[in-house]
């Protein structure tokens, strides 16, 4: 084989293979999230099925461009078809998460991997080289190099400016033309080439009517709410992220009209500055126009997108796009009252915007005296270990604070935690039968 044809097809490989672990990494952020829990075990799963591919391939002895024309030839079925937004959807619903989670790692992304795994190995026996490490060498640099491309390409220029289901479309047609590369199709291959062109084609195309960034699905769907006109869900990632309705004035989802009420109408908070951390529907300002907001969101898009399907008119506050954590860690502002409610699936909080640390930083972007509310999804019970462990975190940043279930019978509710940024004078005291200073301290407290 050229060397030069033997190149391209490895980086199309390599390309191809990292790009999938990209797309099924995004894929899985709806369902699972994106917390570390989750991103380790599936690129160790992809490693896993990467190495026992470079295995499988090293023992191919003959045929070799007939196997990766095969291989290729899967490949794209596996990515085509298997990392569209419909095909994960259909695995992850109405089925426990944690085995949803494997059959989609163990029926779709490690056979892709095994299958692209063994190019390099296959292909290195076709390489004209004076020694075998320059042959592994080369196909490997090509390899890699395809790797790094596919990478940065596709998070940062097919998702960001197409959407996922462009990332999914190339790289299914990549693999189709690689497969041609390798080997001049039979009519039976041809044809067979084509099909999994065509289906790519049709399961990709219709996700481009889905409403999808490099960092979350959006979906705006009707509900039925008693009390409610013609109300509408703003989807973020498979969870309700914010409800609205057609009635003057409004109604909004129970969590954002109880936030609401307790910045208006507790705090009487007027011509103040509040920062919302997680946009979600932007119906926290929506027709507020007594305070300033900032919100603050990683995806660009969602403002945009909140306007066009949720809101249906204009968003009032300002928007910045960043990382929560990285915004109140270095800005120098100070705000009035600040609002939590960071999500990156059903009840999935990103694992950096539980610590001590990002809720020192969320005090700290407070004035003295000033409101953090933080909009939670716990038990009802309070009773789970993240629940009673994710409360004593905040209150280890802000001391006692106030904790209200929405839903107590729910075994999922939205919990609001009131906390102000306040030093306590002293130290907490536990009161004793045989030293109990209630008393004293009921009379020295306003």
């Amino acid at each position: 084989m050229p060397a030069r044809l033997l190149f391209t097809i490895v980086f199309i490989e390599g390309y191809c293979s990292l790009g999938a672990e990209i797309i099924a990494l995004r894929r899985l952020i709806p369902h699972v999230g994106s917390s570390i829990v989750v991103t380790a075990p599936t690129i160790g799963f992809f490693l896993l099925a990467l190495a026992l591919g470079y295995h499988s391939g090293s023992r191919v002895a003959a045929n070799y461009r007939a196997v990766v024309a095969r291989n290729f030839l899967i490949s794209a079925t596996l990515l085509g078809g298997g990392l569209t937004a419909t095909t994960v959807n259909a695995i992850f619903a109405g089925t426990q998460v944690a085995f949803a989670y494997l059959i989609f790692i163990g029926g779709i992304l490690c056979p892709l991997a095994w299958l692209l795994g063994q190019t390099v190995p296959i292909l290195t026996n076709l390489m004209l080289a004076q020694r075998s490490g320059e042959a592994a060498g080369r196909a490997l640099y090509w390899s890699t190099l395809g790797s790094f491309l596919g990478s940065v390409t596709l998070s940062l220029l097919f998702m960001q400016v197409f959407g996922v289901w462009a990332a999914v479309l190339l790289g299914t047609l990549m693999l189709v033309a690689g497969a041609m590369l390798v080997q001049r199709p039979t009519p039976v291959m041809a044809g067979l080439l084509v099909g999994v062109l065509a289906l790519g084609l049709l399961l990709n195309l219709r996700d481009r009517e889905r409403i999808d960034t490099a960092y979350a699905d959006y979906e705006v769907l009707p509900v039925e709410r008693d009390g409610m006109i013609s109300p509408r869900a703003f989807v973020v990632n498979n969870q309700y992220a914010s409800l609205i309705d057609d009635g003057k004035p409004p109604t909004y989802a129970r969590y954002v009209q109880h936030i609401r009420r307790i910045l208006l109408d507790d705090l009487r908070l007027n011509d103040q500055d509040i920062l919302v951390l997680g946009a979600g529907g932007f119906s926290l300002s929506h027709r507020e126009p007594l305070n300033r907001y900032s919100f603050v969101d990683i995806d660009p898009e969602i403002r945009a997108i909140a306007e066009r399907e949720f809101l249906r008119e204009p968003a009032i506050g300002k928007f910045i796009a960043t990382d929560a954590r990285r915004f109140v860690a270095g800005t120098d502002k100070r705000y009035d009252a600040l609002v939590v409610d960071v999500f990156s699936a059903r009840t999935s909080i990103p694992g950096h915007l539980v610590t001590r640390e990002f809720w020192n930083d969320t005090r700290r972007a407070l004035k003295p005296g000033g409101a953090m509310l933080a909009n939670l999804i716990l038990d009802g019970q309070l009773a789970s270990p993240y629940a009673r462990n994710l409360l004593a975190t905040i209150e280890s940043a802000y001391g006692r604070c106030a904790v209200e279930v929405l839903y107590k019978s729910a075994p999922r509710s939205n919990v609001i935690v009131t906390c102000f940024a306040v030093d306590a004078r002293e130290p907490t005291r536990i009161y004793a039968d045989e030293r109990n200073r209630a008393d004293l301290d009921s009379a020295r407290s306003p």
